[in-house]
């Protein structure tokens, strides 16, 4: 993860847009870097992609994405930061997850924030489609506010199985966000209960050479044993970790590219925001269709402004 200079913050109209939009101007602040709110509606696109007679369907479109751009005008002003620089977008555009990573694709922002859709405990689809698809870091949050100073934990897997890079990737995010906004960070390992001695020895081995540095800033290193998708929610559990950054995407090698169990797991058991890493070589599927997506009708582009 590259320093931060644009996050974008995917809004709806739930009470949690003002929570994510927060959180988002909260990190502006510490990275001098850039908003923009963003708010798709899949709802009326799906029912006007259901439209038997295409007379009007654009028009409707247009209202659509001008009664969303009204909306994020109103948010904005609810955020009162006039020392942040916030841009709004809006489209109508199905299904939600691909609407927003489309989004991803064009702006090519280095933060997405999106509040949690589900239950306090559980994901919606979209949420768990955007792990999957989002090209760019992806933080879930619960729109709990953070400590201060906050406290951070970084799940990292250092074997050979670890898609490569994808350990230091996630350190490395870490860090900016330890080292803008302050406070503790702990990195956790968990070693498997079928991994031999050898394999112990040199997966610690490699934890400690990622973290290494001044013993001032070195962050605390916490080695557990056992399972990692019992292991380290169990240890997680009871720490109160303001975020917890881990690989979005399974750890398999060669594999299509899915949400892992571990981070589906912690996600479960935790109540802390996400943020949620992809490896270096990522390539989104959604990306795969994108130049035939972006040419179909868009009004959202007419919507786009600021105040």
């Amino acid at each position: 993860m590259k320093p931060v200079s644009s996050i974008l913050v995917v809004v709806d109209r739930s009470p949690a847009a003002a929570d994510a939009t927060a959180k988002a101007v909260l990190l502006a602040r510490q990275f001098k870097a850039r908003v923009e709110l963003f708010m798709c509606d899949a709802e009326r696109a799906y029912a006007l992609s259901q439209e038997y007679i295409p007379t009007g369907v654009e028009e409707a479109r247009q209202a659509c994405v001008a009664d969303s751009h009204r909306y994020l005008e109103t948010l904005k002003q609810s955020a009162a930061a006039a020392d942040v620089s916030i841009t709004i977008d809006a489209a109508c555009d199905s299904p939600l997850y691909e609407g927003i990573v489309r989004k991803v694709l064009r702006e090519h922002p280095d933060l997405v924030i999106k509040n949690v859709a589900g239950t306090p405990c559980r994901l919606d689809t979209t949420d768990w489609q955007l792990m999957r698809a989002c090209p760019a870091t992806l933080m879930l949050t619960r729109g709990r506010p953070w400590q201060s100073p906050p406290r951070f934990a970084a799940a990292v897997d250092a074997s050979a199985a670890e898609s490569a890079g994808l350990a230091r990737d996630i350190l490395q995010a870490a860090q900016l966000l330890t080292g803008s906004m302050g406070g503790d960070l702990d990195v956790l390992y968990a070693e498997s209960t079928d991994m031999d001695e050898d394999e112990r020895n040199m997966g610690e081995r490699a934890v400690h050479e990622l973290v290494k540095g001044p013993p001032e800033t070195a962050p605390t290193i916490h080695v557990l044993v056992g399972t990692p998708e019992v292991s380290l929610p169990r240890f997680a559990k009871g720490r109160s970790y303001d975020a917890m950054l881990l690989g979005a995407l399974t750890h398999r090698p060669g594999v299509t590219a899915q949400v892992g169990t571990l981070t589906s797991r912690l996600v479960e058991a935790l109540e802390c925001d996400f943020v949620l890493v992809k490896p270096t070589a990522y390539h989104s599927s959604v990306g795969e269709s994108y130049g035939r997506l972006i040419a179909q009708p868009s009004s959202e582009k007419a919507a786009k402004g600021s105040v």
